[in-house]
This record gives structure tokens, C-alpha cells and sequence, in this order.
């Protein structure tokens, strides 16, 4: 009997013991679309799951019910139920549930996003902020945020002088990798040219190309042993080396005799030496804030640059805003600027509002049964806030499809607080630890950005053709990269 057989003879079985065991009868399950014998609704996603969903939602309301394979799935499409999940309930929604790339070795028994609730957690969610991300930690660090910032902008002035277009998104992503590494390491990690020896950054490209690619293994968790995709092993592959990189780093830091030092992976070292924490847990706590802050911020300007290509009236906004504020001799924009900068604010939040990077957040799971808005959520169900979703509902946002930053300029609607229809980086004892820290780079590339040059779009394209069809990973990135050329002011 050949592999393949064996595992449509599994499937079948499973499917029965599913179907007799598990599936709940007369259970008030929120309503969704009739899913098909073993591969539920899968075949509902399409290639972009965030529209899809947001589609189907409008036809079996703000809460509903899919089968992805054996995973049950609860979509949440509104404000008032998120409320509910992270308000009301938010302790009984606050597990995960941890696809195979997250488990690639055993990335997530350490990882701050796929631990449980425990004190395992906690620990990771206490060093995080009081060493990186509380208010005095990250006013420290603002001279070094300057620092990579100006070689940002140095490299799009090397661009403008020669005329050449840049790639937004991986100009930001390099930008975002270096400020993590110097404030961790003390060192850049990745430069602005495809130098051979530029080993880093295309490691964590290739890591989140190979693990924003749909795996079966997630609809079918009993089959995971088998890899049938090869995407496991190819995610472990790249993990491994992101961890080499690390273990390269915190080798020779041990062996420096002039101590740990002051930076991040010094006060790390220094728990270690302590026995709070093990180097295994600062290898993947290392890898989880290079996952967290560097595709997302690079992504989200990305975007932000895409819609104001598009709408060049309000670029010129922006950077008359910008004038304003700190005058026209040239200086850069400033971390103290920011708070003067409320249509860069705006800026940003429609940006986040219309492409929030993480379209569901990251999965949660239902720790027992729930009665949700009348309806069943079973112990267990993986639970998909569709942030997407709620951000392009006309309901909740005149003009959805709009690009209006002026929307924000009036209203207290802030990421940070409890508006639940707009919450890019999550709600409730999950919301991003590392919020404080995006929001400041954020705003300070952009408004650096727009500051020191005009833009306008590569290969004479006019700014209405700019386009936006995005594909769907661990991020929504456009369907193809931005390039803009930068002139002079």
C-alpha cells in the first residue's frame, strides 16, 4: 500500500471518528457556509482568506462557523462581538492555537506568542517590557533609532542623486532588522546592498516567504508527523539558521572578557548567569522580536507609501505639515516632532486600518465552551478576529475602501486603548508587547521619508495606476513590491 493510500485511509478514518465522537450535535454553532466531507470549507478561503472571509461574513453575519479540515473555526467580523471575546471573555479566549511553523523546534514551549497563559509567559512578557519597551527604555534608546534612521535616509539620497528607484519594503526591512540588532546586539545585521555576506537578512526573508505559505499539516494536525508538504522541514531549516546566527552572537559575547555589556542581549545574559532564564530561552525570545519587528513594520510603510503614491494631495499635506512644525533648513524629524504631527498620526492609522499586517491577529483558542452573542463557541475552536474585516465595514467606517486620513484627526480612536474597531495589534492580556516600540518607528520613518524628498511612482506609472491587490501570509504584503523614486525637495 503507497503512501498516499495510507494517508487517504487515515483521513477517511479520522473523518469518521470526527463525525461520531467530536462534531457537536444541536450545539447552536453560529451559522457558516455548508463545509464539504473532510476538507470542510477550505476550499471557502480561496488565495486571500482575509476578503474571502470578509465576503462571507456579510452573508452569515458577524459571527460565524467553518470547518478547515478538522480544525472548527470561529470568525469574529465586528466590533461589538470583539469586545465581548477580549472584554467580557477575554480569559477564555486567551490560548493559542499553534500552527506547525510555530512548533519547528519547539519554538513554541518558549515562545511569548504560542505559550499559554502561564508563568512561563509572564516571565517572557516582564522582561520584554521593562527591558526594551517600557517608556524609559525606549527614550533610551532614541539616539540609536536616530542613528539607523539616517542611514535610511542616506541610502534613498544615494538613490535621488542617481535616480534610481527604491524598494520601500526592503529598504524599511533592513532598517527594522538593524534597529533590533543594534539595540540588542550593538551591531547592524543587515545592510542596504545585496553584499554575498549579507547572510542575515536573506535567511529571515526566506524564513518568512517559507512560513507564509499554506500548509495542510494546520487543517489536519493528526497528520502532521508526515510533513506531507515538506513545509515543516523547510520552516525548521530556516529557524536553525536565524538560531546560528544567535548562537554565532552570544558565543562571542560570553567569551568577550570585558562583561555581558548594557545592551539587550547583556541584560539577558545577566539573567542567565542569575538562573532566571536558560540560553535556549533567549535564542527564541531573541527570534520571536525579529519575527515580530521587522516584516511588519516594513510591510505597514510600505503601505502607507503605496496610499500616498496614490493620493498625492495628501502627501503634500503630510510634508507641508512636516514644514510647519520643524521649518524648511533640512533637519530631520525628530521622536519629540511626532506628538506635533497629528496628520503623519493620521497617516498611520489609516494605514493600519485599511492593511493591518496581521489580517486575524494570531489564532486564539477557546479554553472551554463560551456562549458568545447566543451562540456556541466549543472548547478548543481556533477563533479568528478579522481585524481586516472590521476595518472595511461600512457600517462601523463611512467609505471603507477610502483612503481618509482625516477620519482620525477628530476622534479619540486610538490602537492603544479599547476601541475594538480598530485594533491592529490585538486586545486583552495578548495585545502586541512590542506596540510601543512599532508605533515610534512607524512614525518616524514615514514622516523622515516624506520630509526629506518628494516621491513619486517607478516607470512613469501615474500615481491613480499605483496598485494595491495585496497576497495573503504571515503578513498582507502587496502582490508586488513598491518601488518609488525619491527627488529632491
Amino acid at each position: 500500500m503507497d503512501t498516499y493510500t495510507v494517508v487517504l485511509a487515515q483521513l477517511l478514518l479520522a473523518f469518521t471518528i470526527f463525525v461520531v465522537f467530536f462534531k457537536p450535535r444541536n450545539s447552536n454553532l453560529p451559522p457558516g457556509p455548508r463545509p464539504w466531507p473532510i476538507i470542510g470549507n477550505l476550499l471557502h478561503l480561496g488565495d486571500k482568506p482575509h476578503r474571502r472571509l470578509t465576503e462571507l461574513s456579510r452573508i452569515y453575519g458577524p459571527i460565524m462557523f467553518i470547518q478547515l479540515g478538522f480544525v472548527p473555526t470561529i470568525v469574529i467580523s465586528s466590533p461589538e462581538i470583539a469586545k465581548q471575546v477580549f472584554l467580557h471573555h477575554d480569559p477564555d479566549f486567551s490560548g493559542r492555537n499553534v500552527p506547525a511553523g510555530g512548533k519547528v523546534s519547539d519554538h513554541h514551549k518558549f515562545s511569548i506568542g504560542w505559550l499559554p497563559i502561564c508563568p512561563k509567559w509572564r516571565t517572557l512578557r516582564k522582561i520584554a517590557t521593562i527591558h526594551l519597551f517600557t517608556g524609559k527604555a525606549l527614550d533610551a534608546g532614541e539616539s540609536l533609532r536616530r542613528k539607523v534612521v539616517d542611514k535610511l535616509i542616506g541610502f534613498v539620497g544615494d538613490c535621488c542623486k542617481t535616480g534610481r528607484p527604491v524598494d520601500i519594503g526592503k529598504a524599511v526591512f533592513v532598517t527594522s532588522i538593524n534597529l533590533l540588532s543594534n539595540t540588542l546586539f550593538s551591531i547592524d545585521l543587515a545592510s542596504y546592498g545585496d553584499s554575498k555576506s549579507d547572510d542575515f537578512k536573506k535567511i529571515l526573508w526566506e524564513f518568512w516567504e517559507e512560513a507564509g505559505k499554506p500548509n495542510l499539516t494546520d487543517a489536519f494536525p493528526a497528520l502532521g508527523w508526515l510533513d506531507l508538504q515538506r513545509a515543516s522541514k523547510r520552516v525548521g531549516r530556516c529557524f536553525d539558521r536565524v538560531l546560528g546566527v544567535f548562537e554565532e552572537i552570544i558565543e562571542r559575547r560570553i567569551r568577550d572578557s570585558k562583561g555581558f555589556g548594557d545592551d539587550g542581549l547583556g541584560n539577558f545574559l545577566k539573567l542567565v548567569e542569575e538562573n532566571e532564564w536558560s540560553l535556549d530561552d533567549v535564542k527564541h525570545f531573541l527570534f520571536d522580536l525579529f519575527i515580530a519587528g521587522t516584516d511588519t513594520t516594513s510591510t505597514t510603510i510600505e503601505w502607507a507609501m503605496t496610499e500616498l503614491l496614490r493620493h498625492p494631495e495628501k502627501m503634500a499635506k503630510a510634508q507641508s505639515e512636516i514644514v510647519q512644525v520643524i521649518g524648511d533648513n533640512g533637519r530631520p524629524v525628530q521622536e519629540l516632532d511626532i506628538p506635533k504631527l497629528p496628520y503623519i498620526q493620521a497617516i498611520a492609522k489609516e494605514t493600519l486600518r485599511m492593511h493591518p499586517p496581521a489580517p486575524f491577529l494570531l489564532p486564539h483558542k477557546a479554553q472551554k465552551n463560551v456562549q458568545l452573542d447566543g451562540y456556541l463557541v466549543p472548547k478548543n475552536a481556533q477563533v479568528w478576529v478579522n481585524v481586516w474585516g472590521i476595518g472595511r465595514d461600512p457600517s462601523v467606517w463611512p467609505n471603507p475602501d477610502s483612503f481618509t486620513p482625516e477620519r482620525f484627526l477628530n476622534g479619540g480612536v486610538d490602537a492603544k486603548g479599547r476601541d475594538f474597531e480598530f485594533i491592529p495589534f490585538g486586545e486583552g492580556r495578548r495585545i502586541c508587547v512590542g506596540m510601543p516600540l512599532a508605533y515610534r518607528m512607524l512614525h518616524l520613518v514615514l514622516a523622515n521619508l516624506l520630509c526629506s524628498f518628494n516621491w513619486k511612482p517607478s516607470d512613469g506609472v501615474s500615481p491613480h495606476d499605483v496598485g494595491v491587490d495585496d497576497k495573503f501570509g504571515i503578513v498582507v504584503q502587496r502582490n508586488h513590491p513598491l518601488e518609488a523614486i525619491p527627488c529632491a525637495m
